[in-house]
């Protein structure tokens, strides 16, 4: 079965980020989002992928615009205009990613069968971008494990895993 999964982390309103940036600093989220995501598609949008200083190591980068003429001249990227674009080069991988921003969640979310989150236990008021609602009749959380916060996490934290319900 072709898995397609959402993957972010956010705040308790859904906040994702302000300005093209996190508004937090997880050190172990970051280390799951790179084991959960090596080796595998990653689905985004442009602004998502310019806010990377250089494409992560070990990912196909799969960039989503409605700019015709933007191109990235790197091996492991390629630009599509539409989310089906995206879902079509992905449909033979057995999992692959959709990993932001706020728009490309909203276009993804019909196509995702899994959600892999990370719920920061704290609001972002200054946040301009946001996870979609999660519809408890559509996913079904299957998953969670708590962090509090310590030394290097300012936030406590839970991860969630969600599957689509059938």
């Amino acid at each position: 079965m072709n898995t397609i999964a959402m993957i972010a982390a956010m705040g308790e309103d859904r906040s994702l980020g302000k300005d093209n940036d996190l508004l937090w600093h997880l050190p172990d989220d970051f280390k799951r989002f790179k084991n959960l995501t090596s080796g595998h598609s990653i689905i985004m949008g442009r602004k998502t992928f310019e806010s990377f200083p250089k494409p992560l190591p070990n990912r196909l980068h799969i960039i989503v615009t409605r700019d015709k003429n933007y191109e990235v001249a790197h091996k492991d990227c390629t630009t599509v205009h539409s989310m089906e674009e995206a879902i079509d080069l992905v449909k033979k991988d057995r999992l692959s990613f959709i990993i932001g921003g706020g728009e490309v969640y909203k276009q993804g979310e019909e196509f995702a069968n899994k959600l892999e989150l990370t719920l920061i236990h704290a609001a972002f008021n200054d946040a301009d971008t946001f996870f979609p609602e999660i519809d408890e009749s559509i996913w079904k959380l299957t998953a969670e494990e708590y962090h509090p916060k310590d030394a290097k996490h300012k936030f406590d934290f839970t991860y969630l895993t969600y599957v689509r319900n059938q």
